[in-house]
């Protein structure tokens, strides 16, 4: 049985970028049972909202180490100035348009410029910069296409989607925010569809509650099995993993410990054996399978 995501996050929400070992462990266990559709929240158009909250860039620096623990990769010290995410989020829709089926990869790519860099996210040359990452999209074209009034219309339309929170299943978790005048949904928020039967994991969530939504939308599934090399992993992830990501992804048993330390080492004895290769991102790495 095929099942629909809803994937509603944004690239500059730190708890979705660090929900992403979860994420990855999902797609690993059900491949291509999932059909995704991202939906961007646009969680400030531009940085003067943040500026009204109180917020500046040392604090937002200081919040960011709070997140290390979660295991992916981070850069140090504060930006420049505060960032909106609006832009990064039209540009998203301009790979939608121009690169349909891309826009995810898209997603990660925004979301590796925005915490393993200092670059200023709302800017559009650091935008393409990250975008840059992408293999077989048009970037200068997608740059172009940010403006265009199907881009802007398709970026509100989103906008207003992930504001649909109220009196559903997210909010009564206490996972709704209301940081614009409107309940919306926070990041990443996945709801699994099958038929005529919905259910909702709303927020940041451990991969133990998506395993709960697909075993009652699909009982009669299965899961793929993990193996013993991590190469085999890398090959389904061609933007590649991070160590915490690949971590999840092989951990044998929901009731296990995840092994960061196990991880690491198997995977660099697949480079040594020259099956995986890895580029530093931020205080980590991406690793990525060679073949």
């Amino acid at each position: 049985m095929e099942i629909d995501v809803t994937f509603i996050s944004d690239p500059g929400c730190p708890w979705g970028y660090s929900a992403s070992p979860a994420l990855a462990a999902l797609q690993w266990r059900y491949g291509d049972r999932l059909r995704w559709r991202l939906v961007t929240i646009g969680l400030a158009e531009d940085a003067s909202g943040y500026a009204e909250r109180g917020y500046d860039p040392i604090m937002m620096g200081e919040r960011m180490e709070m997140f290390r623990g979660f295991g992916m990769p981070f850069t140090v010290g504060p930006r420049a100035r505060l960032t909106g995410t609006g832009r990064a989020c039209r540009a998203l829709q301009a790979v939608r348009r121009l690169a349909p089926g891309r826009e995810i990869d898209a997603f990660r790519a925004l979301q590796f410029g925005w915490f393993t860099t200092r670059r200023l996210m709302d800017e559009d040359d650091n935008i393409a910069w990250a975008l840059g990452r992408l293999d077989g999209v048009d970037v200068p074209a997608v740059m172009t296409a940010i403006d265009e009034p199907a881009t802007v219309a398709a970026y509100w339309s989103d906008h207003a989607e992930a504001r649909t929170v109220a009196g559903g299943p997210t909010a009564f978790q206490g996972k709704s925010a209301n940081t614009d005048g409107a309940e919306r949904y926070t990041a990443p928020s996945l709801i699994f569809r099958a038929g005529d039967r919905t259910l909702e994991a709303g927020g940041f969530q451990p991969i133990e509650a998506y395993d709960v939504c697909m075993a009652n939308l699909d009982p009669s599934g299965s899961r793929r099995e993990v193996p013993d090399d991590p190469a085999e992993v890398l090959r389904e992830f061609p933007m590649g993993l991070t160590t915490q990501e690949v971590a999840v992804v092989m951990r044998r048993d929901l009731e296990d410990q995840v092994d960061r330390l196990a991880a690491s080492r198997a995977l660099i004895r697949a480079v040594g054996r020259g099956t995986v290769s890895v580029e530093p991102l931020g205080d980590d790495g991406l690793w990525r399978a060679t073949s």
